[in-house]
């Protein structure tokens, strides 16, 4: 039986890698720094990957009622059209942009969809999901809260 850390990854604690990346359609600019002193759910995903389309419903519903949580999504579609469509479809109102080229999930190691990390105020790892998540669950929303007063 092999181990998994889960939640709980070596680099929990660590420093989140920063990174800026140009959005592969509309040339948007995101530099993780610009986001130090707010908590940030970094989310990997992909509209082909059907867990990632079941936690987006509370994705977005967290993103409502928590809106000063940034949501920084980053798809993985290599279909510019197909994710432009999708975003547009279901509403999606947070920050999202499209990494064809898959750089930045390969910095954070994630290659299974969706993965989410949490980063502190303080731009540390604070705990990694793997896989779809009710994200409006008591559990997640009351760590959230949390993490954003010990700013």
């Amino acid at each position: 039986m092999g181990c998994n850390r889960g939640s709980l990854p070596r680099n929990i604690g660590t420093l989140a890698p920063e990174f800026t990346l140009r959005d592969a359609d509309t040339g948007q600019t995101i530099d993780l720094r610009q986001y130090r002193g707010q908590v940030v759910l970094l989310n990997f995903w992909a509209t082909w990957c059907p867990p990632c389309l079941e936690e987006l419903p509370s994705l977005l519903d967290l993103h409502h009622r928590m809106p000063h949580l940034v949501i920084l999504a980053i798809s993985v579609d290599t279909d510019a059209a197909a994710y432009q469509q999708f975003l547009r479809d279901n509403h999606v109102d947070f920050i999202d942009v499209r990494d064809p080229a898959q750089t930045i999930n390969h910095i954070y190691g994630t290659v299974q969809f969706p993965e989410t990390y949490v980063i502190d105020p303080n731009g540390r790892l604070r705990r990694k999901f793997i896989g779809a998540q009710d994200w409006t669950s008591p559990e997640i929303t009351q760590y959230l809260s949390a993490l954003d007063t010990q700013k």
